[in-house]
């Protein structure tokens, strides 16, 4: 432990060394890097100051006869704390701290997949305003039956990333649609992208590699919503990727929201491919974030809601719906340390 955090420390001061370094300071990249490491360590770096002065006070306890009473008492204290600084130098994501944008499609169902998305969609804001986070809507495709073929939209507050991120993947509805006339039970699903928010130092996009199309916006039906071409689709020619935005009045603006999600798209495909690496190297465990995966089922009839990664059920999927996802949040955030503490000292 001693090792551990001697290297801790020297860690956390090389890391504020260098954030005082003007050629860093001018380097807005790697000023953002830097920064980024400074405030990791800080709660370790605390930790670490901690065990120190508990050993200590720990061997003046031993060797002190009119102290020896709180020998026991600073020994639990002090493996406590060795617990607490090997859960916090277990190698986080370094994205966690991040907003995110957060893109929900309908899956299968057809009308009744489209309303599920929207379900999904309140779930998720209404979980965000619970937990002080700020919502801002980018982009909604509808139908006529008032739900949703694709929403977008960002979510922006310390730690976002780390909350979101256990909501990507496929999500599967089991209940009576509204348009059932004998009442039978249909299975739809919805689809969750999740996406740190990238910002433009962490992600250099080539003009040159876009190809800028403007049209009029549409809405359900295909009617024009307005006369002028104001509606953006951004196409980066290297990897493909399509992005589309109309809900805004002016090009700019949709110019604009475009290339925050290009950025954030481009940004979770470098960290999908270093994580495809690194899982050569060695299994990834829980929390791999496959969008194809079948992370819930929402089952109506029984007010029951199954997290399959977590083999969690509660019978209560109607708080769940209002935003009541704390629970989930936590066993999931806990499988990943339990894991990486594994995975670390092998």
């Amino acid at each position: 432990m001693e090792d551990l955090v001697g290297e801790l420390e020297r860690s956390y001061n090389e890391a504020n060394a260098r954030l005082s370094d003007p050629a860093v300071y001018n380097d807005h990249r790697e000023a953002a890097d830097v920064g980024r490491r400074v405030k990791e360590l800080e709660g370790p770096a605390k930790l670490a100051r901690e065990w120190r002065e508990v050993r200590e006070d720990l061997d003046a306890a031993q060797t002190d006869g009119d102290l020896k009473e709180m020998v026991p008492e600073l020994e639990e204290r002090l493996a406590a704390l060795e617990e607490e600084l090997k859960l916090a130098l277990v190698e986080t994501d370094p994205a966690d701290r991040k907003d995110v944008i957060v893109e929900i499609r309908q899956g299968v169902g057809g009308d009744e997949a489209a309303l599920w998305a929207a379900d999904i969609f309140r779930m998720l804001t209404r979980y965000a305003e619970r937990r002080g986070f700020t919502v801002e809507q980018l982009e909604a495709s509808g139908n006529e039956s008032g739900g949703f073929k694709e929403v977008v939209f960002a979510v922006k507050g310390d730690g976002a990333y780390s909350v979101y991120k256990w909501e990507a993947g496929t999500h599967r509805v089991q209940r009576v649609p509204e348009t059932e006339s004998q009442g039978r039970i249909h299975t739809s699903t919805a689809t969750v992208a999740v996406m740190p928010e990238a910002e433009e130092v962490e992600v250099e996009v080539d003009p040159n590699d876009l190809k800028v199309d403007v049209y009029r916006s549409t809405g359900p039906g295909g009617q024009s919503v307005n006369t002028t071409d104001s509606a953006v689709r951004i196409t980066h020619v290297p990897t493909g990727i399509v992005v589309a935005m109309q809900d805004e009045k002016s090009q700019l603006q949709n110019k604009t929201k475009a290339m925050r999600v290009l950025r954030a798209r481009l940004y979770e495909a470098e960290r999908e491919r270093q994580q495809a690496e690194e899982a050569a190297a060695r299994r990834s465990q829980i929390g791999s974030g496959q969008r194809a995966e079948k992370i819930r089922t929402y089952n109506f009839p029984e007010n029951r809601l199954t997290d399959h990664r977590v083999h969690l059920t509660v019978h209560r999927l109607d708080k769940i719906l209002e935003g009541e996802l704390d629970e989930f949040t936590e066993a999931l955030a806990a499988e990943e340390r339990r894991s990486a503490l594994e995975t670390a000292s092998t």
